[in-house]
């Protein structure tokens, strides 16, 4: 197999033609939808209390996403940063130029009375200096490194950064619509069970009026209407549970939007398949490893801590710089022993150029350790690199054996859910009938209610796993569902001696979805 380095290159660039960019503004009907200051902090109840709940579609919650997240722009600003500090090393191939000034402006005044009494001096006797000067001192140095050699090791580390953060903006990007999707899924399943729940709560009730009515009229007894009251309890905590569930999943999607605090959402979008997986595993392995920036943050950590071992290397080798310093001084004053001397002014330029030479001889060894420290840290990488590329692999195979399996659910639930129906149907005439017992009724009703919360859960788990599937693989080839086409023609009729017994290929799940999705009817008294 080729290498790493061969195929994406020793030092990749992040490539954001591969993602579709992130939305910047909101569209004009989510204008009140905007996220809060970043610093508000509510202090009042009616501040966080809920005043509406606004139903918004996934294309919508993705919007609401990518503008609002604040995690998503902590990013955006860590680009921003790395970006300055790229600025800031690739500064070390300019010259730098400081202006000091010393005492601007600088007085120095007083007197000083001396009695001199040396005869050998020519004025002995009482000497007064006086002092009176105003001084200005500034020095412009202008430096420049010819040879810096952790110079272009620093560029290329800073370099190799600002790539790496440009890649973790395109997998946070990426990580953010997944949890959107994965949280407007589950607020979906939330909302089916609420649904489901009810209509349990409704057979429940007309299963207890039934039981009361057969109870008055002395063709039942007082323990199928308790049997009867004891089903209507426990769809009672189903539902409530679901509802619960359903209140959390909202606060859950209004986190990851950063909603405003007193708004909620609701689904809007119609609960179905989202649409089919296209490529093979194989194609979905492959893609992984082509378009996961991860590979890439690795591959660029590992020429970082070479430049940074070079950068320990270079740091006992010799450097030189061109200095020039340019020295003027104006002053303006008298400092002198004779009272009466008049005041004097001048002033002085002085320019100097040279080189600079240093070199560090001797460290004990700190420079040759920290080589080694930093290319230890790129032998790190290179096995995390190892470790990463199975992950990938793990998780699109995941994803896509569990993608099949909910497939396969969705077939089976569909069934189920068919069954229940008619199943509950027919126990409902029994019982009206009188040839069948309430204890049968409400069997067949708990397996209804479970067969549609297990279809609601494979569906729910399909589009998750198409969700984390675009995330894995960075491939959005999905093929939307379409209505199924029946024919007009009704089809000949076969011998059953002659039919052979067919094996069970995968149905996709755009087919059979339909055929359990419409709601339930209601229940009528028999």
């Amino acid at each position: 197999m080729p290498q790493a380095t061969v195929v994406k290159g020793q030092r990749p660039k992040s490539n954001p033609t591969v993602l579709p960019p992130a939305a910047i503004k909101l569209d004009p009907s989510l204008q009140r939808l905007a996220a809060p200051a970043n610093l508000a902090l509510p202090t009042k109840p009616e501040q966080v209390l809920i005043v509406n709940l606004r139903p918004i579609s996934l294309k919508e919650a993705e919007n609401l996403a990518e503008v609002n997240s604040p995690s998503l722009k902590a990013i955006a600003s860590q680009v921003d940063q790395a970006q300055s500090n790229l600025r800031a090393r690739l500064a070390l191939w300019y010259p730098t130029l400081d202006l000091t000034a010393n005492g601007f402006p600088n007085y120095t005044g007083g007197q000083q009375m001396a009695n001199d009494a040396n005869p050998n001096t020519l004025a002995s006797g009482n000497q007064l200096s006086i002092t009176n000067r105003w001084e200005m001192l500034s020095t412009l140095t202008a430096q420049w490194n010819v040879i810096n050699p952790q110079r272009v090791p620093e560029i290329s580390a800073a370099r190799d950064q600002f790539e790496k953060a440009k890649n973790q903006y395109l997998i946070g990007l990426r990580a953010l619509r997944l949890e959107v999707s994965e949280g407007y899924f589950n607020l979906q399943r939330e909302d089916e069970q609420v649904r489901v729940g009810q209509q349990s709560v409704s057979a429940s009730l007309i299963s207890v009026q039934n039981a009361k009515a057969r109870f008055q009229a002395g063709v039942a007894t007082k323990l199928e209407v308790l049997q009867a009251e004891t089903q209507l309890g426990r769809d009672q905590f189903i539902l409530d549970r679901a509802l619960q569930l359903q209140a959390i999943r909202r606060r859950d999607l209004a986190r990851i939007l950063n909603l405003p605090q007193n708004i909620a959402p609701s689904a809007k979008d119609p609960f179905r398949v989202v649409g089919l997986w296209k490529p093979s595993l194989e194609e979905s392995v492959v893609a992984g490893y082509a378009f996961r920036e991860e590979l890439d943050n690795l591959i660029l950590d590992i020429s970082a801590s070479n430049s940074r071992a070079n950068s320990a290397l270079a740091s006992v080798q010799p450097f030189m710089s061109l200095v020039n310093s340019l020295l003027a001084t104006r002053y303006t004053g008298v400092e002198s022993i004779i009272v009466d001397l008049p005041g004097t002014y001048g002033y002085a330029v002085q320019n100097s150029v040279g080189l600079n030479f240093n070199w560090s001889l001797f460290d004990g060894g700190a420079a040759r350790a920290l080589y080694r420290q930093n290319k230890q840290k790129a032998q790190e990488n290179a096995y995390q690199f190892s470790d990463q590329r199975n992950r990938i692999r793990f998780e699109v195979e995941q994803n896509y054996y569990q993608l099949i399996n909910s497939n396969r659910n969705i077939l089976t639930q569909s069934r189920s859910v068919i069954s229940a129906r008619e199943s509950l149907r027919l126990a409902r005439l029994r019982f009206a009938a009188g040839v069948t017992t309430q204890l049968e009724v409400q069997q067949t009703q708990r397996d209804l209610t479970a067969a549609e919360f297990e279809w609601t859960n494979a569906i729910v788990d399909y589009n998750i796993n198409i969700a984390r599937l675009r995330r894995f693989t960075g491939l959005d080839s999905i093929v939307e569902c379409r209505g199924p086409q029946l024919s007009a023609v009704k089809p000949a009729a076969l011998d059953s001696e002659t039919v052979p017994v067919p094996p069970s290929p995968l149905t996709p799940a755009c087919v059979m979805a339909p055929a359990a999705m419409t709601p339930s009817q209601g229940f009528k008294a028999g």
